[in-house]
């Protein structure tokens, strides 16, 4: 079986913060780009931050710069993102996905996990 699960998402406050988990199964992300996408109800899927399999250079859209950090840990099979002073908009289901390169075709797909920001 070939899977991304993500993990970590949950309720939180404005300002609060969470970290989301991206970990494969039956492969290896070793030599995979890894991005995390975004999608609220009624709107667009939108890419959130991506990092590369070679350096480890990190993307990240603006609406989440300095607030967001992506990471990975081979050892693990483990892609991670840290999110802090989340706000009400940030609230929609994250996904992770396995890709060539970043901003290249998607090999696998997550299956989500929703992330609620709200008091």
């Amino acid at each position: 079986q070939l899977q991304l699960v993500e993990s970590g998402g949950g309720l939180v406050q404005p300002g609060g913060s969470l970290r989301l988990a991206c970990a494969a199964s039956g492969f290896t992300l070793d030599y995979y780009a890894v991005a995390w996408y975004r999608q609220a109800p009624g709107k667009e899927r939108e890419g959130v931050s991506c990092i590369t399999d070679s350096d480890g250079s990190t993307y990240y859209a603006d609406s989440v710069k300095g607030r967001f950090t992506i990471s990975r840990d081979n050892a693990k099979n483990t892609v991670y993102l840290q999110m802090t002073d989340l706000r009400p908009e940030d609230t929609a289901v994250y996904y992770c996905a396995a890709d060539g390169r970043c901003g290249g075709l998607v090999h696998y797909w997550g299956q989500g996990t929703q992330v609620t920001v709200s008091s």
